[in-house]
């Protein structure tokens, strides 16, 4: 009888030894594993689905490779927003001990800028003095977002994400002008900055406008939403900073519907603005005749 209890107490021991060496290791694991950071507005918030805290593409590609993850994107924020919200203590934190930040910023810069005003001139006037005005406080703003990041993390790897084109029609132009102005600077900063900054080009990636995008046709479905992770995947992989490419899906991602109003909005005045543009250029043929 005491040989059996000796023996109970003795396995009881070793398993609450191997236990204990188990919720170690784990603890030990985690505290290694890389920690990625994204920042940026409702694309990185993921404002196209219904479940975007378990579906977004930052999420997918934190569970692919087991990273530790943070995500502070807000949507509706332009890059002024974003440099008030890196003021916070724990951003910053987060930031200082980050070793990968995804940005998803830019296109609230315009979308948020007047966007009737900068349609109208646009497709009525056919003048982008507006769009190059914004494009170059664009481009001081995401200097300064590198430099503040910089300062709190001088080592981490940066990703910056092209801006994609969700619009069709004669407003998909006027969006186009946009995204490649912001995209060129994209470029020329991954550029003039190779260490340490990636460029992930999302605007190669999403491209069809009924499968890649949520009925606002703003902001990425589903599908989108693990386009991007694939193309983040891919670039980490590439760049020895992460070990896989196959989207890991712990949740599925659940499409926003019922949303598509603010499209409507756009692409109304965006055909009222190119009726505008013909009558215009019919009266200018005919007077300068």
């Amino acid at each position: 009888m005491y040989k059996t209890a000796f023996a109970k107490r003795g396995l009881s021991v070793l398993m609450s030894l191997l236990l204990a060496l188990g919720c170690c290791v784990i603890a030990a694991a985690a505290e290694d594993a890389p920690h990625y950071v994204v920042l940026g507005d409702s694309i990185a918030f993921g404002s196209g689905l219904s479940n975007p805290r378990q579906a977004v593409y930052g999420r997918i590609v934190a569970d692919t490779n087991g990273y530790a993850y943070d995500n502070f994107a807000v949507p509706g924020h332009t890059t002024q927003n974003l440099l008030q919200r890196m003021q916070n203590e724990q951003v910053k934190t987060a930031i200082a001990d980050a070793d990968i930040i995804s940005i998803s910023i830019g296109g609230n810069n315009f979308l948020l800028g007047n966007l009737n005003a900068l349609l109208y001139d646009a497709i009525v006037k056919e003048d982008y003095t507006r769009f190059d005005e914004i494009a170059d406080r664009f481009y001081d703003d995401l200097q300064q977002i590198i430099e503040t990041i910089r300062q709190l993390n001088p080592d981490a790897a940066i990703l910056l994400q092209t801006i994609y084109n969700p619009q069709t029609g004669y407003v998909g132009e006027v969006y186009q002008q946009g995204a490649n102005r912001f995209n060129d600077l994209f470029r020329q900063y991954a550029a003039e900055h190779p260490e340490g900054i990636l460029l992930v080009d999302v605007a190669q990636v999403l491209t069809d406008s009924d499968r890649d995008f949520a009925e606002d046709r703003i902001h990425p479905s589903a599908v989108g939403n693990e386009k991007i992770a694939r193309a983040v995947l891919q670039t980490l992989f590439d760049n020895g900073l992460g070990t896989q490419t196959t989207p890991v899906i712990a949740e599925a991602g659940r499409d926003m519907h019922g949303t598509g109003a603010f499209t409507w909005f756009v692409q109304f005045y965006g055909g009222l603005f190119h009726l505008l543009s013909v009558v215009r250029h019919f009266f200018i043929s005919v007077f300068a005749r």
